[in-house]
């Protein structure tokens, strides 16, 4: 086991591609004998402890999902060398803003710069961020028992906008991924890792 395990950040709005690379930067990691974990499913888990979610999302909600995405990391991290994380905490601020555009509300800005300190902070170790671009070409996905909201297209597109928004002006060096360059990105997180491995 190393002995400060690697984080790895995905990200992008639902059924653009983020949990599929994911999936697939996991596997072609463990094929190189790694211990990889890989962190997810939070808006299920607040969805099920009655945490708005989706055009409802609130600041609480928000706030949430990012320090429980905080807390399962770190939880991750006491068995795993490499730590994915499947939706970073400016997918919750993402699509909290998105929300609020959705309504028609105006964010507090006492709630976006806490939201927002809150976001930088827990994304501060991460070696790399790889954000699906969303193409409104492909055909939406919808697996069953998924929230109405999910098939809302203005949504899904405002959340991409306003979460590559935010990675531009606070994270500049994140990895934009299209839905033809999964490959390539894939590669490039194992040859990170392997830099990172041999250097640390």
């Amino acid at each position: 086991m190393v002995t400060t395990p690697i984080r790895l950040g995905l990200s992008g709005t639902h059924s653009s591609g983020k949990t599929t690379l994911a999936r697939r930067i996991e596997m072609e990691l463990r094929a190189t004998g790694l211990n990889v974990v890989r962190t997810g499913g939070l808006a299920k888990r607040a969805a099920e402890l009655g945490f708005p979610k989706m055009t409802r999302h609130t600041a609480a909600s928000t706030e949430w999902i990012i320090t429980a995405g905080a807390a399962a990391v770190l939880e991750a991290e006491l068995t795993a060398d490499i730590v994915i994380v499947d939706r970073i905490a400016y997918d919750a601020l993402g699509y909290y803003l998105a929300a609020l555009h959705h309504r028609g509300e105006t964010a507090s800005a006492d709630d976006v710069d806490h939201l927002t300190s809150l976001a930088r902070l827990h994304t501060r170790r991460l070696s790399v961020i790889m954000a699906t671009v969303l193409d409104p070409a492909v055909p939406l996905d919808v697996p069953f028992g998924k929230d109405p909201d999910y098939t809302n297209l203005g949504f899904r597109a405002s959340v991409d906008q306003h979460l590559h928004q935010l990675l531009k002006e606070l994270h500049p060096g994140y990895v934009p991924v299209g839905r033809h360059e999964h490959s390539r990105a894939a590669d490039s997180a194992v040859t990170l890792v392997t830099y990172l491995l041999e250097n640390s």
